[in-house]
């Protein structure tokens, strides 16, 4: 059940082909875990929100956990995303992750249906008991309409082993310092949000599920290397560098941005599946600039 976490972990997109319905590209998403690879990432999250999860059918999503983990040939670890807002449905994507032979999965609090903490708690026990692997949970109350307390976390963890980790998006540092106060090495924390990784990792947090490592892994990569290591100054401007870049991937609706960057780089269209719409010409110029000096 061991994993090391830490480090930068991709949240990668699903290439879809530019032609509608946009079936899935195959060839360029294995393309694009070897150019993770060749980055220098840790790791790879398929299936996550900027997977487009909530667009790919069951089946679809099984395969892409299975393609990706095939092609990542134990050369990083494979983190897929699971999670729904119902139970039985998150133990089946869950189950069906760790017999292809994810490292890991990930869990996002569940979205729209809005349970209570107690619920939460249920929720998370009963997956993470389905399942031997390793169980990173995701709280994003932004998108999800509901946060995950410190609390009931610490309560989540007190029953389920197999929680090891926390991709903590609220936007609040303070909430990363807390579950590190309280948790210690119980518990990994990851940045959820780019342009906090540095000021997590200054309270504890050991890394960043990243979408700006989807367009430029290897900056990435680095920056939160030099974070890790206490380089503080080398840290700071690796992190300033990429700021702006970091917030052009939410100029329009994630994944838009990052796609529109990849296909400018020749290595997939830009499609999206709706009701999500390619992102516009304004963006594309903002991304044309900033990546002009960055090369990975």
């Amino acid at each position: 059940m061991g994993i090391t976490l830490g480090g930068t972990y991709t949240a990668i997109v699903t290439p879809f082909l530019a032609a509608a319905p946009h079936a899935i590209d195959w060839p360029a998403l294995d393309a694009l875990v070897d150019a993770q690879v060749a980055g220098g990432i840790t790791g790879l999250v398929p299936c996550g929100t900027t997977g487009e999860s909530p667009t790919i059918t069951h089946e679809e999503h099984k395969e892409i956990v299975r393609r990706v983990v095939k092609r990542a040939a134990g050369r990083v670890q494979v983190i897929a995303g699971t999670g729904s807002n119902s139970t039985q449905t998150a133990i089946e994507l869950s189950q069906d992750a760790e017999r292809a032979g994810a490292d890991a999965v990930m869990v996002v609090v569940p979205y729209y249906n809005k349970p209570t903490q107690d619920g939460l708690h249920s929720h998370f026990v009963t997956i993470a008991a389905a399942v031997k692997c390793p169980v990173v949970l995701y709280n994003i109350p932004g998108r999800t309409g509901i946060d995950l307390s410190c609390d009931t976390f610490v309560r989540i963890v007190e029953s389920a082993p197999n929680v090891v980790g926390m991709k903590e998006a609220t936007g609040n540092v303070l909430r990363a310092q807390e579950i590190v106060r309280r948790l210690g090495a119980r518990v990994t924390v990851l940045s959820g949000d780019d342009a906090l990784t540095l000021a997590m990792v200054a309270v504890g947090a050991r890394g960043v599920i990243s979408v700006t490592s989807n367009v430029l892994p290897r900056a990435v990569s680095r920056a939160t290397r030099l974070a890790l290591e206490g380089k503080n100054e080398e840290a700071r401007k690796a992190h300033f560098d990429l700021v702006p870049v970091h917030e052009a991937m939410f100029l329009e609706a994630n994944p838009g941005p990052a796609k529109a960057a990849l296909a400018m780089r020749g290595m997939m269209s830009d499609a999206v599946r709706g009701p999500l719409v390619p992102a516009g010409e304004a963006t594309k110029r903002a991304l044309t600039a900033l990546l002009a000096g960055h090369e990975g």
